[in-house]
């Protein structure tokens, strides 16, 4: 395998971008320092360059929320000719990331496709609006998964997985390729005991969107203030919701109570993570949730719903988090940790062992392999390139996840 074509609707440098894009550049990363040639298209934001070179990968942007799919579609159907900004370009392997809709690369990349999906929209499609809602979730749930009845899918987790194969998806045709972590920056200190804050402190790293619901986070604040003096919240990340939640900080009367950091750098956001006493991630929906393992690289346990989906594969329940149900639960769960410092230490430490088991260069080498397989004319499924959990944490059914390569005749 010589080159790979990534799609994406946004990069790691769009105002919006999240875990989805950085999954995808880590991944595209660690193919490049393979020697493939790796090209990114993905859509153009404000003070974005059309062109150019980062980490190895080609980046390529053009379009914008909607007309990115039309435009990489053009882009390479004509670039197979010699033609516009993806001229020369002959993937041997594409990856199509559906983040909600799929760029349908099939129709012209004249190279096996393999569709990228971290985790089912549906409780998300209803943000757009009622009718591009339900547009927007038959393409997702039944469009999509009929024209791409014969190619490799590939998702971050065993909750997604299953949610494909709810969708209708072949389970022999899914991958579960987890995320991978990058080290603390060098001029970090690793979180320890006597490094936390003071007084109770929670932290929230998320992007700032509805179905993250930081909204709970407040709620949490708000209830537990009282009874624990100082406490404090730190929500690192921004978005375009971030308004609404200082007003909602506002209404609940704990603006003092809360410091909204908007993006921040690497050391940061790690600093920030290596103080707090809790990690609390309220998402309606993760595919898997980076954010936990980053935390629990400080030793920082997390507060999660188990509704997400997603998270009941980056949290062991009881043993590096907690996973709720409900506002109440978290208010609960959250109020445990803080004032029980045995426990949150506990789960913080086993955390933290959890944590080493991921690497983007782990995460790279399996990625490579469900694509090396693709270039072939095979299918590969189950959990690729984990390594043996060092605390207990279930396998998936082997009814359901063998590790087998399936021709794709």
């Amino acid at each position: 395998m010589r080159e790979v074509l990534l799609l994406c609707w946004r990069d790691t440098g769009h105002p919006q971008g999240g875990g989805s894009e950085r999954y995808l550049e880590q991944v595209g990363a660690e193919l490049a320092a393979r020697g493939i040639k790796v090209t990114l298209r993905t859509a153009g934001y404000p003070g974005a360059v059309k062109r150019e070179r980062v980490d190895g990968i080609d980046i390529s942007r053009g379009g914008g929320r909607f007309s990115v799919y039309p435009r990489a579609l053009a882009a390479i159907a004509l670039g197979r000719i010699g033609i516009g900004p993806l001229r020369g370009i002959k993937p041997d392997a594409v990856i199509d990331t559906q983040n909600g809709i799929p760029f349908f690369a099939r129709a012209v990349a004249g190279a096996p496709v393999t569709v990228l999906v971290h985790h089912g929209h549906r409780e998300q499609w209803p943000v757009a609006g009622k009718l591009v809602g339900r547009i927007g979730w038959w393409v997702e749930s039944t469009l999509s998964p009929r024209v791409h009845r014969r190619n490799q899918y590939l998702t971050v987790s065993l909750p997604s997985a299953e949610e494909l194969a709810v969708l209708g998806v072949e389970r022999e045709r899914i991958a579960v390729v987890r995320n991978g972590a990058n080290t603390v920056p060098a001029p970090v200190a690793i979180g320890t005991v006597d490094a936390r804050t003071e007084h109770p402190s929670i932290v929230v790293l998320s992007r700032l969107v509805p179905h993250k619901q930081i909204e709970d986070a407040l709620a949490a604040v708000a209830a537990l203030r009282g009874r624990l003096p100082g406490l404090h919240l730190d929500v690192v990340g921004g978005g375009w919701w971030a308004d609404n939640l200082s007003e909602r900080a506002h209404q609940l009367g704990i603006e003092t109570a809360v410091t909204f950091h908007g993006h921040v750098s690497e050391e940061r956001k790690h600093e920030l993570l290596s103080r707090a006493w809790v990690h609390v991630l309220p998402s309606r929906k993760e595919g898997w949730g980076l954010a936990v393992i980053e935390a629990a690289q400080h030793g920082v346990p997390t507060v999660g719903y188990r509704s997400s989906k997603g998270l009941t594969d980056s949290i062991v329940d009881g043993v590096t988090g907690l996973l709720v149900e409900g506002q109440d639960e978290l208010t609960d769960g959250v109020e445990t940790l803080l004032t029980d410092a045995d426990v949150r230490v506990t789960l913080g430490e086993k955390a933290r062992i959890r944590a080493r088991e991921f690497s983007w260069e782990q995460c790279g080498r399996g990625v490579h392999e469900v694509l090396h397989a693709s270039a072939r004319g095979q299918w590969v499924s189950g959990l690729i390139g984990a390594t043996a959990s060092l605390i207990g944490d279930p396998p998936a059914p082997e009814s359901d996840y063998d590790l087998a390569e399936q021709a794709a005749g």
